[in-house]
């Protein structure tokens, strides 16, 4: 597009070739420096503009360290009690079933005090769509294991690494909910790399077509870094992710249905 002398720092003259997703808030954020959830945030804004979603999404907000992710989209938005937002964007979706929801949550949101939640939607075959972000540790709360914390790894309440007779085995989320039958698709990204990054958009992308078609539940599972809670700076963080997480956590698609792609403008 042509920039006018009203844009803010362009000059006439000048040509706008990259500007932020309408469905994001142009506010600063409150995560911590390295964090990914600000990258899951924009592939999430990228994709309800382009899809045509954004005048009729509804957000479910978690708790953790995205407990203010209404604060940085530009939708309706609800905030759930911990881990039930699959409850209520189950409610939300039935009552309103013209609306686009989505829900955002962390690790121990979804896999911990919400697994029953998100199990039961997916079994049910509810038609909405579940971001989820994986780093491995309880961010907000000061860093305690988490049900996906790797065996051997060192958090506030596994001072000395988790142990599985102890504290069992990292749970791998999106391949137990591929197990269900409600599931229609789901699959595991990563955020560490610019080629990581565009294949999460995609399956981001194929998770909201899911609920777009009307087909059933769209489950997405986003790798992440968490450099305050791994003591770690950003680079190392990523690198982590790249060397210790997807071993455990292999990326991929675990089900996809073969339901039709809803184009750009969305559909219900």
């Amino acid at each position: 597009m042509n920039a006018t002398p009203s844009l803010p720092g362009l000059v006439e003259g000048e040509e706008l070739i990259f500007s932020p997703p309408r469905s994001l808030t142009p506010v600063p954020t409150h995560y911590c420096p390295g964090c990914h959830h600000g990258v899951a945030h924009r592939l999430v804004a990228e994709l309800l503009d382009e899809m045509g979603l954004q005048e009729k999404t509804a957000l479910i907000s978690s708790i953790g360290c995205s407990v203010f992710s209404y604060n940085y989209f530009e939708v309706d938005a609800l905030e759930a009690p911990h881990g039930r937002a699959p409850a209520v964007a189950t409610g939300l979706k039935r009552a309103r079933p013209d609306c686009f929801v989505f829900t955002y949550q962390g690790d121990g949101d979804l896999a911990s005090i919400g697994l029953a939640e998100i199990m039961h939607a997916a079994n049910r075959g509810d038609k909405i769509s579940i971001v989820f972000v994986n780093n491995t540790v309880y961010g907000m709360t000061g860093g305690q294991m988490a049900p996906t914390t790797l065996l051997g790894q060192k958090t506030t309440t596994t001072p000395m690494g988790r142990i599985s007779e102890d504290c069992g085995y990292p749970m791998r989320m999106a391949e137990i909910i591929s197990g269900l039958d409600g599931t229609v698709y789901s699959a595991r990204g990563a955020l560490n790399d610019a080629k990581n990054i565009r294949q999460a958009k995609k399956m981001i992308r194929r998770a909201f077509e899911a609920q777009s078609t009307n087909s059933g539940l769209g489950f997405v599972e986003l790798l992440a870094g968490c450099p305050t809670n791994w003591h770690m700076d950003a680079l190392s963080s990523n690198k982590r992710i790249g060397t210790e997480l997807i071993p455990v956590f292999p990326l991929g698609v675990f089900k996809d249905n073969g339901f039709a792609e809803s184009g750009k403008g969305g559909g219900k």
